[in-house]
């Protein structure tokens, strides 16, 4: 493997978010839910937990713990006991009061008197089943919502903290995309080439690695397609999607190489999903509905004839999780505003044959995008 340059990983690590941090964001959720109409957020362990409270508990079991949220009250975070000393050490616990529970005692009774008896409540998306039942058990008069559904936009729009944190995981993602193209494709089986993806995104600072996809020949056909034993050919055509977290914040790009000299058509291909990707990021602005940047995305690839091949969105949100609203699909009228991130990756997939995906993470600016990935998109020549 290439020896990666040391100045990639060497950035200083960002200052960690603080108790008024932590205030502000259950503030903003709770002002939100009740201009929706809702008498407040109920937010289980997940990734809304963490962003709301820093708080990521050691292991998500059947024992209730739950944030209650509202313009009327204080924030209070419902815990088992035998978890409390773990939740008073999260960076938001400051701003938090801690109501918890034994085994043996009903956590819905204990978490009853936070919540109107006829309300109607956000829940975060993640929440147990068996959770919301006992809820709503103890309660036969409110009524629930899928947090995603009520408050979309709830983590879409980051603060300049959580924008730099962004950036340096999308400064790792490239770090590892140029030294991938050094190493030796041809020969090699997918999953050689995604352990190695894995191992740079991990040298170059990522905590965690979610996905290294490598879709080589007609693999790459398949926009998710698991790095396998296949071995990857001279003449093959590569996707690589590769994307984790790097202090708590998301990174996700992609590129399509190829193994020697491309064919006419592949490198047409490629090149209609460069302009599709160009297109749809210079039309990033705020004010524009999310559809727009799938619309125009398409429009270049449907030109080209490739329409029926495109055959997912044009991208999606990123934050805390490499996957989160907004989506930039048709249908999706939220306007763009400052400071939202996402994803700009219009594909196109010849299914047995290949495909090629360009993806980059975009953030919305004043006065339009700017992106948070800047590795060439030209397609690379590997051997």
């Amino acid at each position: 493997m290439s020896s990666a340059p040391a100045s990639a990983a060497s950035a200083p690590a960002p200052a960690p978010f603080t108790a008024d941090d932590y205030r502000a964001r259950m503030a903003r959720a709770a002002r939100s839910a009740a201009d929706a109409g809702l008498n407040g957020v109920l937010v289980a362990p997940g990734p809304d937990l963490d962003h709301l409270t820093g708080y990521r508990p050691t292991a998500t079991t059947e024992r209730l713990t739950m944030l209650v949220l509202s313009v009327e009250q204080d924030p209070v975070l419902v815990v088992p006991t035998l978890e409390a000393p773990d939740a008073e050490q999260a960076p938001g616990a400051a701003a938090l009061t801690l109501r918890d529970w034994t085994d043996g005692k009903d956590p819905y009774a204990v978490t009853a008197p936070l919540l109107d008896f006829d309300g109607r409540f956000a829940v975060s998306d993640n929440t147990w089943a068996m959770h919301l039942l006992g809820l709503q058990h103890a309660l036969p008069a409110t009524s629930y919502v899928s947090l995603t559904e009520a408050l979309p936009m709830l983590r879409a729009v980051k603060d300049a903290a959580e924008l730099a944190r962004l950036e340096a995981a999308g400064a790792a993602a490239d770090a590892t995309y140029e030294e991938i193209v050094k190493v030796r494709f041809s020969g090699r089986r997918e999953n050689e080439v995604a352990a190695e993806l894995a191992h740079l995104l991990t040298q170059f600072g990522h905590e965690q690695v979610d996905f290294t996809v490598v879709g080589s020949g007609p693999n790459g056909a398949n926009p998710h397609h698991e790095a396998g034993e296949r071995v990857i050919e001279e003449g093959d055509m590569v996707v690589l999607d590769f994307g984790g977290l790097k202090h708590g914040y998301g990174s996700d790009t992609s590129r399509t190489v190829h193994v020697g000299a491309p064919s006419a058509e592949e490198q047409r291909v490629h090149d209609v999903v460069r302009e599709a990707q160009q297109a749809a990021f210079e039309a990033v602005r705020p004010g524009i509905a999310c559809q727009e940047v799938d619309r125009v995305a398409r429009a270049v690839i449907t030109e080209a004839g490739y329409g029926e091949r495109f055959i997912h969105r044009t991208g999606h949100g990123i934050g805390v999780t490499t996957h989160e609203p907004p989506y930039m699909i048709e249908g999706e009228e939220q306007p763009l505003v400052p400071g939202m991130c996402f994803s700009v990756e219009p594909g196109i997939y010849l299914p047995g044959r290949f495909g090629v995906r360009i993806e980059d993470i975009v953030t919305v600016t004043g006065d339009g995008g700017r992106r948070l990935n800047t590795t060439a998109r030209e397609m690379a020549v590997v051997g």
